[in-house]
């Protein structure tokens, strides 16, 4: 089929992969230094993605239930993502640089002048993935006694992405005007105080960063509850979600999007991308063993301990019985829901739970042929569920390497994929105003 609609993809790149003993697969990276991530990079700007996303939480999970599972999770140390995306901006050229940043335990001016920054340095690649923060641990870290309530958090993000996007409007376009003769460098009137006293900022302004060249620096969310939908439909370019289920998938989308009016935007102005995590082979026989393998290789550590973190500690149970019925006092309730629907639908044991959850993390599961796969992404997209995936490596740099050389193409073959870059920047990459 051909199509003037393209479909989006970003490169979701968590450490050394989603799947938890991945490390420990022959040839996989051991190690999220700075030459993994331009791998990463190359391998995505390879396959014509828009983007290379970072995941990102500010505290190290030295969680220990159940007891023995502290030290087996490689996904305890990162590098700081704004520092990395500069240092992957010199070597792409067209690849978007997504970097994820809390606007719970950071102000405004200091995010209005890192992305700036980063969009100049990059010639207008940046984009921010705004973020509440969850867990207690991080708060900790910045001289609190724990998370504030969801509410409160959502309406500081609100407010601060409403201040950070006014900032990168402090000078107008033209308003350097650099003329050698007269000795003006800028002109006074084309560069804006802001003086914003709100509920939890008081910023003065102007930016002391030129306006970014994308104008304004893309923008993410990951809105899963009700406020974080409405966050969404206010304010971010591009969500993230969570669904593994079509008719999920649709439902979420319409809500999103129908939310968006109130805000005088249009639907096409957000774009959603669920998060998917492919297994691909030249047979679905060679896929579904392989993608089992991955499963029966999750350390059962690991796994309680991926449930526990959201859903409590399942170690008293018998791993090959049922799922207990989960407490509503988890710690992130829209995605335990995720979860917990998954189980019950699919009648999962606690063995075949972490099994699932600890490699796709309740997203989309896509396992086959690229003829297959591509099936699944090209009826999510037609269909009203997405506009584009948020691409998922279980194994990295090999399941990405994997997605690009066989799935990539067949996307193409059928119309609903680049065959190159179109524009400049992300922002017009994208198709976003």
């Amino acid at each position: 089929m051909t199509s003037e609609r393209l479909m989006r993809l970003a490169a979701s790149v968590k450490g050394l992969g989603y799947h938890p003993s991945g490390w420990r697969y022959p040839g996989a990276a051991t190690t999220a230094d700075l030459g993994f991530y331009t791998q990463m990079a190359h391998l995505a700007e390879r396959g014509l993605f828009d983007l290379l996303f970072v995941p990102d939480r500010l505290a190290v999970a030295m969680y220990d239930s159940p007891p023995g599972a502290l030290g087996r999770s490689c996904a305890v140390t990162d590098l700081e993502p704004l520092t990395l995306l500069a240092a992957l901006a010199p070597v792409t050229r067209h690849l978007g640089l997504a970097a994820t940043v809390s606007t719970t335990f950071t102000e405004p001016y200091h995010i209005a002048r890192s992305f700036a920054s980063l969009d100049h340095i990059s010639a207008g690649r940046a984009a921010w993935n705004v973020v509440t923060s969850t867990l207690d641990e991080e708060a900790h870290n910045f001289g609190m006694k724990g998370m504030p309530a969801k509410a409160e958090r959502y309406a500081r993000a609100r407010e601060a992405v409403d201040v950070v996007t006014r900032l990168w409007k402090s000078w107008e376009a033209d308003a350097f005007v650099r003329d050698t003769s007269s000795g003006k460098y800028f002109d006074p009137d084309k560069v804006h105080y802001l003086d914003h006293q709100g509920q939890f900022f008081q910023v003065r302004g102007p930016l002391n960063v030129p306006r970014p060249p994308q104008g304004r620096p893309v923008i993410i969310q990951a809105g899963a509850s009700p406020g974080g939908r409405e966050l969404a439909a206010e304010t971010a370019d591009v969500v993230y979600t969570v669904q593994n289920t079509l008719e999920a998938a649709q439902a979420y989308y319409t809500d999103v999007k129908n939310r968006m009016a109130a805000y005088g935007r249009r639907p096409d102005e957000l774009l959603v991308m669920p998060g998917i995590l492919s297994v691909v082979a030249d047979t679905e026989a060679e896929a579904r063993a392989k993608y089992q393998a991955m499963q029966e290789n999750v350390d059962p550590m690991l796994g309680l301990a991926h449930l526990s973190l959201m859903v409590g500690d399942l170690s008293s149970y018998d791993l090959d019985g049922p799922v207990p019925p989960i407490p509503e006092d988890a710690r992130v309730p829209s995605r335990r829901r995720v979860w917990t629907n998954l189980a019950r639908e699919r009648g999962l044991t606690i063995r075949q739970f972490f099994q699932t959850i600890a490699i796709a993390n309740g997203h989309l599961e896509a396992v086959g042929t690229p003829g297959q796969i591509a099936d699944v992404m090209e009826e999510w997209f037609t269909e009203g569920a997405a506009d584009g995936f948020n691409v998922m490596s279980a194994v990295a740099p090999a399941s990405l390497d994997e997605f690009t050389r066989y799935v990539v193409p067949e996307l193409q073959r059928r119309g609903l994929f680049r065959t190159a870059y179109e524009r400049r920047t992300l922002r017009e990459n994208l198709g976003l105003n």
